[in-house]
């Protein structure tokens, strides 16, 4: 068993009410997740509230998208939130993700992090190809597409 932590950060020209809200509620994700084109037939089905703590979002696609579900644990509007993340497929995992969006003179810094512990053959895995590398580059990709958005609207 290996811990790890992913985290890469981005500045924003939005109002924190915005980021937050395209972070808070998963229907937005379609549009800034990196994830998201990996399976043109993904499955996706929400529940709970549509936005905020109890919400969630399954997933089930073809072997790059995988199948999982993240629900949101919890929020500071406009400041953070924070995501209990299970992947079942391709491999079993339990991750905690959080995004925190800090006030800057012209928008806002969001700061994207996951930790986690790796076991059996992705703990193998991560000792050849670290959790950061596998990761990270998605991470800043969704930042960059979250950006767009954030500041497009």
């Amino acid at each position: 068993m290996t811990a790890f932590t992913v985290a890469r950060s981005i500045e924003i020209a939005a109002p924190a009410d915005t980021v937050f809200g395209l972070i808070d509620d998963f229907h937005e994700w379609r549009h800034w997740s990196p994830w998201e084109g990996l399976d043109p037939q993904l499955h996706r089905e929400y529940s709970g509230p549509p936005e905020g703590p109890g919400a969630a979002y399954e997933w089930r696609g073809n072997r790059k998208a995988g199948e999982g579900r993240m629900s949101i644990s919890a929020t500071e509007p406009g400041r953070s939130v924070d995501v209990d993340l299970e992947f079942r497929k391709p491999m079993a995992a339990n991750n905690h993700v959080r995004f925190d969006i800090v006030p800057t003179g012209d928008g806002v810094r969001v700061t994207w992090t996951m930790t986690g512990v790796t076991t059996g053959l992705f703990s193998l895995i991560g000792r050849i190809v670290p959790m950061d590398k596998f990761a990270g580059k998605d991470f800043e990709k969704g930042l960059s597409a979250l950006k767009s958005r954030a500041e497009n609207r």
